[in-house]
């Protein structure tokens, strides 16, 4: 297991480095975003899913919507937000699994609130605030990443 860790310093930097991870993912499919409130999740969604063609205008925090479906060039993204998931109950009668264990790419943010239903080769990022506009990400590659 390897992590790279990248210092973003504006929320275009953030974008950018999620837009490099879309390049490199293969036939990843779960990808973990753990971080407070505004550290920096959306905005990595945003330029992951550019990396797809999709247009970041089109990409938002699905914390109201709970699901986000993004359809970009030959792969649908799936921006998923459990914060405001009590418990795994909830996330099987919404049909959460199902996305999970699919074909295609789901990001989750608060996946520490669905911890028990994400695979074991579950790609984890760490958001860090460092100061106003400055993040650190940490990207914890697995073997099979």
């Amino acid at each position: 297991m390897g992590v790279e860790s990248y210092i973003s310093s504006s929320p275009e930097e953030t974008m950018e480095i999620g837009r490099k991870l879309a390049n490199r993912i293969g036939a990843l499919t779960i990808i973990a975003l753990q971080g407070e409130l505004g550290s920096g999740k959306t905005h990595f969604v945003k330029g992951f899913a550019q990396g797809f063609g999709i247009d970041p205008n089109n990409v938002s925090s699905p914390t109201y919507s709970l699901i986000q479906e993004y359809i970009g060039q030959n792969q649908i993204i799936y921006h998923i937000d459990a914060y405001r998931l009590n418990t795994t109950d909830e996330a099987h009668s919404i049909g959460l699994d199902e996305l999970l264990y699919g074909d295609e790419l789901c990001l989750v943010e608060w996946p520490e609130r669905i911890r028990e239903l994400l695979p074991l080769d579950t790609l984890w990022i760490h958001f860090t605030r460092l100061g106003e506009h400055s993040r650190r990400i940490d990207i914890h590659f697995s073997e099979t990443s």
